[in-house]
């Protein structure tokens, strides 16, 4: 998309003094601190450094970045180190994309125990995917797959669900030979929806048992256990969503997706399209009407509202891995998963790490942030650090 200039952080810096006072007591901390970083990202509040182009002499302040995970603008290197790791874990095999999604009802648990329902969402996932392709009668292998948290949808309302990345196939039980899943076919998608309920409904009502969640406002009620038993009994009995698209067009397509949603914020810059009147507009696809290209307007402050929902505990890790890909044994298992598929060992990445960051993303990309964008054959050179307080007072004067 063409980018419009508009920026989440502008409308934060804008809204955000008058958004706190007026929800003083709702905001938290976490959400407080998001606020705060995306303000200052990359402006004269966090510092920097002052570059002159070597052939020209151009001149630009290059301000530091917050890098908070959920700034739209600080994704890029750690996305792209991210990407080089999973290369190396690439397996010569089709892959496919799983979605399992929380009914509303449950969404709305999940939002006031954030880092409790999230967790239980990975754990029935992951238990689920396991346990159908271990059973004979549909694959019979350990599989390992990626499992990312998403907690919005194009509208940016809370909508909690988990992308998983999964190889076709995986090891037999004895270890000796690959088992490879039906051509563009993985698992059941009924069956795997009708073990998630049951496993995440057992853990929520373990949790309400351990007196674990949390209720208030609208879901006050839910403290009683009637009430609490009566809440769910629809939901157990509703088709939970569990989607599986078409697999992959090979392993190297797996990193284009992975690129696309693994460090994604609730919204990107480029979706806005105006900031003006005291309201927001961006673009989002209408999935109720085959994915139809809409422009949404918002208050800005229901803008910062509906971005706020999205932010994580501190701490909580959004990107988790299973199985054959679990960090604790990974480089073995896949070691034996390349010598039952009679694949290559991935080529090493050297271990000298640039220590610029500009070198790092270079290697990692392609892109180069040194180039000199007045003359466009020379190097921006750092001649001097520019501390916040520095900065504070004004930029420097800049020679053209």
């Amino acid at each position: 998309m063409r980018p419009t200039g508009v920026e989440v952080a502008e409308v934060f810096r804008q809204v955000g003094p008058g958004y706190r006072r007026e929800h003083a007591e709702a905001l938290s901390r976490g959400q407080r601190a998001v606020m705060s970083a995306i303000e200052r990202c990359r402006t004269a509040a966090l510092g920097g450094h002052l570059e002159q182009c070597d052939a020209c002499g151009h001149q630009r302040i290059a301000f530091n970045s917050c890098r908070n995970r959920h700034c739209p603008k600080c994704q890029s290197l750690t996305r792209a180190q991210w990407l080089e790791d999973r290369r190396a874990e690439l397996l010569p095999v089709e892959y496919f994309h799983v979605i399992f999604t929380l009914p509303q009802q449950i969404a709305a648990i999940a939002y006031q125990n954030k880092a409790l329902v999230y967790d239980m969402l990975f754990r029935a996932t992951a238990e689920t995917l396991r346990r159908i392709a271990a059973d004979p009668k549909h694959l019979g292998a350990e599989i390992g797959f990626i499992a990312i948290l998403h907690t919005w949808g194009q509208n940016l309302l809370h909508h909690p669900h988990l992308h998983c990345v999964v190889p076709g196939g995986g090891t037999s039980p004895d270890g000796q030979r690959w088992v490879c899943c039906r051509a563009g076919f993985f698992l059941p998608v009924r069956v795997l929806s009708r073990l998630f309920r049951r496993l995440f409904l057992a853990l929520l009502r373990e949790a309400y048992d351990a007196h674990s969640l949390k209720f208030y406002n609208a879901l006050g009620e839910l403290e009683a256990p009637g009430a609490f038993a009566r809440y769910l009994a629809p939901v157990a009995r509703e088709e939970w969503v569990v989607y599986a698209k078409p697999p992959f067009g090979g392993p190297e397509r797996v990193l284009d997706y992975l690129g696309r949603y693994t460090h994604r914020v609730a919204i990107a810059n480029s979706r806005l399209v105006e900031f003006a009147d005291g309201q927001v507009a961006f673009r989002w696809k209408d999935y109720r009407h085959q994915s139809r290209q809409k422009v949404m307007r918002l208050e800005a402050g229901e803008f910062v509202r509906r971005f706020l929902l999205h932010v994580l505990p501190p701490g909580f890790q959004r990107i988790r891995h299973y199985g054959l890909l679990a960090n604790r044994s990974r480089e073995v298992k896949l070691k034996r998963c390349r010598q039952l598929l009679n694949a290559p060992a991935p080529t090493p990445v050297s271990a000298d790490e640039p220590a610029d960051y500009r070198d790092r993303y270079q290697r990692l990309t392609g892109l180069s942030l040194w180039d000199c964008p007045h003359c466009g054959h020379g190097r921006m050179i750092c001649i001097e650090t520019l501390r916040p307080t520095t900065l504070a007072r004004g930029p420097p004067n800049l020679a053209s």
